[in-house]
């Protein structure tokens, strides 16, 4: 089976009409490994579920959901922009995804990036996110 990287369209946000070309963003990326092929699915399904609450999230600008469905490995996460840090921070104090990251913690191994960048285009954005998804360009190191 060849390997497969999947991804969604851009799911405008609450923030998405307030930012403009050369706009500061906060551009963030996820991604969680899963133990066990078969909590893949769950997984996705749960983040599938989010999505569809999240353009309510204030300070959100966009956001694709990612997998990488390969027979060796399957990963899936997410790319969001924001306008803030501190609205990322709100979001993932939200009780639904907190929820969804307690019942699946001890499934997988999960890893995030984030930085700020000019908001030039989405097409810009994705491609710099991308990078870090297919592994063109390598996962910052955590600091100790």
């Amino acid at each position: 089976m060849p390997h497969v990287l999947w991804s969604t369209q851009w799911r405008p946000g609450a923030a998405a009409g307030a930012v403009g070309p050369g706009s500061e963003v906060l551009v963030g990326v996820t991604e969680f490994v899963t133990h066990r092929s078969w909590s893949t699915f769950s997984v996705g399904a749960e983040g599938i579920r989010l999505r569809r609450t999240w353009p309510r999230t204030p300070g959100a600008v966009g956001m694709w959901l990612w997998a990488d469905l390969s027979p060796r490995m399957n990963r899936s996460g997410s790319i969001t922009v924001w306008t803030a840090h501190e609205h990322l921070l709100g979001f993932v104090a939200r009780p639904d995804h907190r929820r969804i990251v307690r019942a699946h913690r001890d499934r997988g191994t999960l890893r995030s990036a984030t930085w700020t960048a000019p908001f030039t285009s989405r097409s810009a954005v994705y491609d710099s996110a991308w990078r870090l998804v297919s592994g063109a360009a390598p996962w910052p190191v955590a600091a100790p």
